[in-house]
């Protein structure tokens, strides 16, 4: 994702205290209107996240939920519809070295290897356009739309019928 589109909001390790950090992020209209243009959205008229995040060690555990109206079209009326978005999130992250040993097989196959930080800091903003992301419903539907196979033209020989005369001859 290019960097314009993205919600940068950087939490440095040493900025985060023993008892945690509790955020409450609510994007602003420019951010909100590039990220509709990256996913392909009619509209955002809402973003915000909720994250909580405390020390993990020599890393940081950020966990909350992304919370979002989204505008899309319709995929059989192409009318407007809205949807609400509710994600919640726990990811784990540690300085670079030790995500990469996580991701080597340290960690337990239920559990996810823990993200890297980039100079021991995590971009929670970016963390919460991720599951953002993940929340958008790739064919939404209006209430009630329903797709109805076109009958005309379908009766007759088929729109391979051309080919099956050809192949008699």
């Amino acid at each position: 994702m290019a960097e314009h589109t993205r919600w940068h909001v950087p939490v440095r390790l040493e900025d985060v205290p023993e008892t945690g950090l509790h955020l409450s992020l609510v994007a602003t209209d420019e951010v909100r209107a590039s990220l509709a243009a990256f996913a392909g959205l009619r509209d955002l008229p809402r973003l915000e996240a909720v994250i909580d995040v405390v020390r993990d060690g020599g890393g940081l555990r950020a966990s909350g939920r992304v919370s979002a109206t989204v505008g899309q079209s319709c995929v059989i009326t192409l009318e407007p519809v809205e949807t609400e978005i509710d994600e919640a999130f726990d990811v784990t992250f540690a300085p670079a070295g030790a995500a990469e040993a996580g991701a080597s097989g340290k960690a337990s196959d239920a559990d996810d290897p823990p993200e890297a930080m980039v100079d021991g800091t995590v971009d929670v903003g970016a963390l919460a356009t991720e599951f953002l992301l993940l929340g958008i419903d790739s064919y939404p539907r209006k209430p009630g739309a329903v797709f109805d196979r076109p009958t005309e033209g379908m009766a007759g020989e088929g729109p391979f019928a051309a080919l099956a005369k050809l192949r008699k001859q």
